[in-house]
C-alpha cells in the first residue's frame, strides 16, 4: 500500500487504530473518519498515530463522508457498533450505525466515482451457531437453543433430526448464514450492501469475518466490549471473571495485531481476490480456557462458572482458517498464551 491514500472509517477504534499504525508503517497516506462515539470513547484516545489526517465526524453524515473520500485510493471500513449490547432497545442504534452508516458511505463512494478496493470489517457472528456433525445425519444446523434447555443447564444444541449429541467443527466461509442477534443481522447486512455496491460500480470488496479479537486498546467497562475485556476488568477490581454457561463454549481468539495484518493483506490483494475470509487463529479455545489463562497471567482469582446465559449467544463457533491462508497469505502469528499474557497488562481504552 506504499504511496496510496487509504480512508479508515473507525480508525480511532480498537481494531481500526492498529490498521492505521500498520498502514503508516507501510508508507501509506492515511485519513481517519471517526465519530468518537461515547459508548466506546471517553474522548480522543492517547494512542492516536502521528502522521495520519483526522476527520472527526459521523459516517451517517453524507457531506462529512464526501469530504473524507476526496483523493482516496482505498477504503477500510472498521466503523461499527459492536457486541450484544444491553437488550433489544439497542436495535435502532445498531441498524443506524452499522446498516445506515454503511449505506451512506457506499452512496458517497458511488457519487465520487470510487472504483478502488473496499475492505469491510465483518464478523463471525453472521454464522450464528457454528458447524456441527451428527454421527447419524452428518452436518446439520441445530435450532436456536430454547430458554427451557438453557435454564436446565443443557447448553449443547442437539441434532434437530434425532436429538443426539453433536460434534462441533470449524466453520468454513461457505457455511450457511444464520445471524441470531441484532448485531449479527447488521453485520450481514453490511456484507450484502458492500457486495451490491461492488456489482453495480465495478469496485472490489473483501469482507473479513473477524473471530474473537482481543489485545491492546480494547474498550473496557462497557456492555459493548468483548468478553476478554470484561474478564480483565473484573480481575483488575479483584473479582473472579464470571463465566456464563459451563465455560465450555468454543471460540477462536485472535490477537488484534494479526487482525490488522490481515487487513493490509486484503487491501494489497489483487482485484480477483474477494471475500469473505475468516480472520482467526485456527485453534479453538473455550471461554473457560481464556478466563483461566487471563487469571493466571494476572495472578487473580479462579474464574467463577455461573450457569447464566444470554439467549442471543451461540454455543460453539470457531473458524476454518484455510481460505485466508490460501487467498490472502494470512496466518496468525500471536500464540494464545503469549497474547493473553500481553493482554493482562496492555492499555485498554476508557469509555463514557
Amino acid at each position: 500500500m506504499s504511496g496510496s491514500r487509504v480512508l479508515v472509517v473507525g480508525g480511532a477504534g480498537f481494531i481500526g487504530s492498529h490498521v492505521v499504525d500498520d498502514l503508516l508503517a507501510a508508507g501509506s497516506d492515511v485519513r481517519i473518519l471517526d465519530v468518537l462515539e461515547g459508548e466506546a470513547h471517553s474522548g480522543k484516545p492517547d494512542y492516536l498515530a502521528d502522521g495520519a489526517e483526522y476527520v472527526w465526524g459521523d459516517v451517517r453524515d453524507s457531506e462529512v463522508v464526501r469530504q473524507a473520500l476526496l483523493g482516496v485510493d482505498a477504503v477500510s471500513h472498521q466503523g461499527a457498533k459492536v457486541g450484544l449490547g444491553v437488550d433489544f432497545r439497542d436495535a435502532p442504534d445498531y441498524v443506524s450505525h452499522n446498516s445506515l452508516g454503511t449505506a451512506v458511505l457506499l452512496r458517497a463512494m458511488h457519487g465520487a466515482g470510487f472504483e478502488g478496493r473496499l475492505v469491510l470489517a465483518s464478523s463471525m457472528v453472521v454464522y450464528g451457531e457454528g458447524r456441527y456433525r451428527c454421527p447419524d445425519h452428518g452436518v446439520v444446523a441445530p435450532s436456536p437453543r430454547s430458554r427451557e434447555r438453557l435454564e436446565g443447564g443443557e447448553f449443547e444444541p442437539p441434532c434437530p433430526l434425532c436429538g443426539r449429541a453433536l460434534e462441533p467443527e470449524s466453520v468454513p466461509e461457505d457455511a450457511p448464514i444464520d445471524p441470531r442477534n441484532v448485531y449479527a443481522a447488521t453485520k450481514l447486512n453490511q456484507e450484502h450492501l458492500c457486495a451490491a455496491w461492488a456489482r453495480e460500480t465495478g469496485g472490489t470488496v473483501v469482507s473479513l469475518r473477524y473471530h474473537n479479537v482481543y489485545g491492546p486498546r480494547m474498550p473496557k467497562d462497557t456492555p459493548y466490549a468483548g468478553v476478554a475485556s470484561i474478564f480483565r476488568s473484573a480481575l483488575e477490581s479483584g473479582q473472579a471473571p464470571a463465566v456464563f454457561e459451563d465455560g465450555g463454549q468454543l471460540r477462536d481468539f485472535v490477537h488484534v495485531r494479526d487482525v490488522a495484518r490481515a487487513n493490509l493483506l486484503a487491501l494489497d490483494a489483487s482485484d480477483d481476490v474477494a471475500g469473505p475470509f475468516n480472520v482467526a487463529s485456527g485453534t479453538p479455545r473455550s471461554v473457560g480456557d481464556m478466563a483461566r489463562e487471563l487469571s493466571r497471567s494476572m495472578d487473580g482469582p479462579e474464574p467463577e462458572v455461573t450457569g447464566e446465559y444470554r439467549l442471543g449467544d451461540v454455543r460453539h463457533v470457531f473458524a476454518s482458517a484455510k481460505r485466508a491462508a490460501t487467498g490472502l497469505g494470512f496466518e496468525a502469528d500471536v500464540g494464545f498464551a503469549e497474547g493473553m499474557a500481553e493482554f493482562a497488562s496492555a492499555p485498554l481504552r476508557a469509555s463514557d
